[in-house]
């Protein structure tokens, strides 16, 4: 049997673990985690190569109804990332159970003819009752090839869908070297730790109108120091001071918790300056989105 390979890719719902089972893959962390719904907004690539396979995955944001332009061009990326690639995984949240827009996606994963596992996630968490429930759920819908159950925060399972993955695979090329796990630019993924602070630190309605971009970023020539300058805007002027905090605490501390990632992604030391600005409404201005990266 020669090299095989193909592209396989990850869908679900918010907060179904589809970001972190793509970390657990690939064994790094490319893709940003929050406990917050739509945490992931565009496309991820993630790359795992072993001797004789190399898998393609795709990770895309939650399938929802769209409530902005941003979210609009969301779920489109949901439904593009399908074209073209291998495999389908559909991930299930255990603990939450099948709702209303798992079965609608589901129902659009029906009308097409590409393999599809099911993955009934959190094994870690959910009670026997739970994970038997959403396997009646899957079982029932009649398009999965195959169902697994597995933990993407734990690892467990995450072998044998592998295994599965590769008897799904046909023969064919290395797209990617091999010591490569992303095609993501260091500047999004910079940006997108910044991003994931945010998350984490602000109240609910604050880190949803949050977009990060890195203005310029280089390695110094006289030593091994990376300088990063990088722009958090907000959609609201009553949003600004609540990013910044007192005295500039919060931005601080957002500031510290990413450079701290960075160096670990990057390998090097970091000096990492962080600014405010208000873009009002960018969620819903072509304009914004477009010159945001969203198109």
């Amino acid at each position: 049997m020669g090299f095989k390979s193909g592209f396989i890719c990850i869908v679900g719902c918010p907060n179904a673990g589809k970001s972190t089972l793509l970390n657990s893959l690939v064994g790094e962390k490319i893709a940003i985690v929050s406990d917050k719904a739509q945490t992931t907004r565009s496309k991820i690539t993630g790359i795992l190569t072993r001797d004789d396979y190399q898998m393609v995955f795709l990770d895309t944001p939650g399938a929802t109804v769209p409530n902005s332009r941003l979210g609009e061009y969301m779920q489109k990326t949901v439904f593009a990332s399908l074209i073209g690639v291998d495999v389908i995984l559909f991930v299930l949240d255990a603990i939450n159970g099948m709702r209303e827009k798992d079965e609608m996606l589901i129902e659009r994963l029906k009308k097409t003819d590409i393999k599809k596992i099911g993955l009934i996630n959190k094994l870690d968490a959910a009670t026997p009752a739970q994970l038997n429930t959403a396997w009646a759920y899957l079982e029932k819908a009649g398009c999965f090839e195959k169902l697994l159950k597995i933990s993407a925060k734990s690892g467990e399972g995450l072998r044998e869908l592998e295994e599965v993955l590769y008897s799904y695979l046909e023969e064919g090329p290395k797209y990617y070297p091999d010591d490569m796990v992303t095609d993501m630019p260091e500047r999004l993924l910079c940006a997108e730790l910044v991003r994931e602070k945010t998350l984490g630190l602000l109240r609910e309605e604050v880190p949803h109108g949050i977009v990060v971009e890195v203005d310029k970023m280089g390695l110094r020539p006289d030593r091994k120091l990376y300088d990063i300058w990088a722009t958090v805007y907000c959609e609201r002027e009553s949003h600004k001071p609540i990013l910044i905090g007192k005295g500039g605490s919060m931005l601080r501390r957002i500031g510290e918790d990413s450079r701290k990632e960075m160096e670990l992604m990057l390998g090097v030391s970091v000096n990492l300056q962080l600014y405010v600005k208000v873009r009002e409404g960018w969620r819903d201005n072509i304009r914004a989105l477009n010159e945001l990266g969203f198109k």
